[in-house]
């Protein structure tokens, strides 16, 4: 329950500290005296959007805070879940800047407004008059049959359960329209991947290719000058070896004189021996290099295979026609392996419509067995409310589709006199009447959740006299189990709640502000014999006021 409320710089409301009590409370004030602004200021640490228009002075921030009373509500999982402090006095905060950015807070921790308004589900019911034209919309008339028949946990499972189901066919689906495209061009994929294959492509391949070309088609030319390499080397009388052994053989005789010419044979030496190495590599490429046309053909042959694969792929190494290999290769081998996701697929979302069947068919059973107890709640609170002759027509309708919350539709007619067909509750229902079903909707609901507040904002629309006496005793009834506020107009509701709270005006210097006071109880028959004979009050409204509260 909400034990208080502070509001600094919303609206009209300069600044307002309010503490609430459990059970039944008023909330009263002339039209325009600023309800839906204290409405207003409360949605804002529920999660409700704002903006700078929600400030009163537009220098400065506004900061709405609300203090509940949570011990008895089983919340602490839901804190665990959101990683807050949990405390059985939680404060929610919210505070919107200058600069119109919004901060919120719950026990001091900061949040998002998704986490406000999760929160906001288990503490508060806020019923606006709009709300009553919920009453004609299929969801709203599931939510009051699901409640009676306890099937909020099945619909949860159901809409987890809905919400893999659709994923896995979104998924299904783009695998299809993926395995459809490779189809379309899986013969042309395989003929370019197996083009590719045969030609057993290497990485470095196309250059040592090109260079054993060179020098197979120069063969004639390299093996003439290897000839004279080794004549230059090796002839008797001028070769150069046969020098080279009369250089050093000259110089070995000097050695003896000089370290330096000693040197200059060793070096000599070296030069001996290096070139003898020489002599010896060319003796044994000359032994090798022969004209070998098969083999030139063959290396043709193969480079020509590249170089056509790399002009109908447009690249230009052969590291690129590899790449483009293994692409073709993951398209082949996809076939296979999207038809085998295909298949699993398939498999899961029969598994799942078996589940989603189950549950489905428990759903619809709970809400046959739920049906005729809350027409009969309906009809006995609404025969208190002037309604003795109303009926209700609720058929759940099986189908093979798959809703939000199973596979049933529903008809949900109504009937508010003898003699009088059924008819859609928007299309045959008065303000009034539905005002009056719209509570005791609500108060059958209040036997079922653990809501512990639930505010009614001029519920009693289109009522007065008796009718109105007794929408205050329901209200009052409900307040045993929760606390209850009512914004109202009418004297009989307001005279049955055990807090009175009145919203008025006034205005300070040239500004207009909003002000709550909680009614002592003289005030609180004033009040009452305003409501009921205006401004200048009788003896008699005095009266009627004082019998009302008694």
């Amino acid at each position: 329950m909400i034990t208080s409320l502070s509001i600094e710089n919303f609206a009209l409301i300069e600044k307002l500290d309010i503490n609430f009590s459990n059970g039944f409370s008023i909330i009263t004030g002339e039209t325009g005296a600023g309800k839906s602004i204290l409405l207003g200021a409360l949605g804002l640490v529920l999660g409700k959007r704002a903006d700078l228009t929600s400030l009163k002075n537009k220098e400065d921030k506004c900061i709405v805070e609300a203090n509940f009373s949570i011990r008895k509500y089983d919340l602490k999982s839901f804190f665990e879940s959101n990683d807050l402090d949990y405390e059985d006095e939680t404060i929610i905060r919210r505070e919107i800047l200058p600069s119109g950015k919004s901060r919120a807070f719950i026990n001091d921790s900061p949040v998002n407004l998704q986490q406000l308004q999760d929160l906001s589900f288990y503490l508060i019911d806020i019923h606006s008059q709009h709300q009553t034209l919920e009453l004609s919309e299929e969801e709203f008339q599931f939510k009051i049959i699901d409640s009676i028949a306890k099937n909020q946990d099945l619909v949860s499972e159901f809409q987890s359960v809905i919400k893999k189901y659709r994923s896995v066919k979104s998924l299904l689906e783009i695998k299809k329209s993926n395995l459809s495209s490779i189809l379309k061009e899986k013969d042309y994929n395989e003929f370019l991947f197996n083009e590719l294959a045969s030609a057993a492509l290497k990485v470095g391949e196309l250059e040592e290719l090109e260079k054993t070309y060179e020098a197979l088609n120069n063969v004639e030319f390299i093996k003439e000058n290897l000839d004279k390499l080794l004549i230059l080397a090796n002839e008797d009388e001028f070769g150069l070896q046969k020098n080279l052994k009369e250089f050093k053989t000259i110089l070995q005789k000097n050695s003896q004189f000089s370290q330096d010419f000693q040197s200059l044979l060793d070096r000599t030496n070296s030069i001996a021996i290096e070139f003898d190495d020489i002599v010896k590599e060319l003796n044994r490429t000359s032994d090798l290099v022969f004209n070998d046309p098969e083999n030139l053909e063959l290396i043709n042959q193969k480079l020509q295979v590249i170089y056509n694969l790399q002009k109908k792929h447009q690249v230009l190494t052969v590291e690129e026609l590899l790449a483009i290999q293994s692409e073709l290769e993951s398209k082949v081998v996809s076939v296979t392996t999207l038809e085998q996701e295909i298949s699993g697929f398939v498999t899961t979302i029969i598994d799942l419509e078996k589940h989603l069947d189950n549950i489905a068919l428990i759903i619809s059973k709970n809400r046959s067995e739920a049906i005729p107890k809350l027409s009969e709640q309906l009809i006995a609170i609404l025969g208190q409310l002037g309604m003795p002759n109303v009926r209700f027509k609720i058929e759940i309708i099986p189908s093979n589709t798959y809703h939000f919350n199973g596979k049933d539709t529903l008809q949900f007619l109504f009937s508010a006199n003898k003699g009088t067909d059924f008819g859609l509750l928007k299309k045959v229902a008065s303000g009034g009447e539905m005002s009056r079903i719209m509570l005791a909707v609500k108060s059958i609901l209040s036997q079922y959740s653990k809501l512990p507040t639930i505010i009614f904002d001029e519920i009693d629309t289109g009522v007065s006299g008796e009718i109105a006496n007794k929408m205050g005793e329901i209200m009052r009834e409900m307040s045993a189990t929760m606390q209850v506020f009512a914004i109202t107009h009418l004297p009989q509701i307001a005279a049955k709640g055990s807090s009175h709270y009145k919203v008025y005006k006034k205005v300070l210097g040239e500004s207009t502000v909003s002000e709550l006071t909680l009614l002592t109880p003289d005030e609180r028959i004033i009040e009452i014999a305003e409501m009921l004979s205006g401004k200048n009050i009788s003896d008699s409204a005095m009266n009627h006021a004082k019998a009302l509260l008694n």
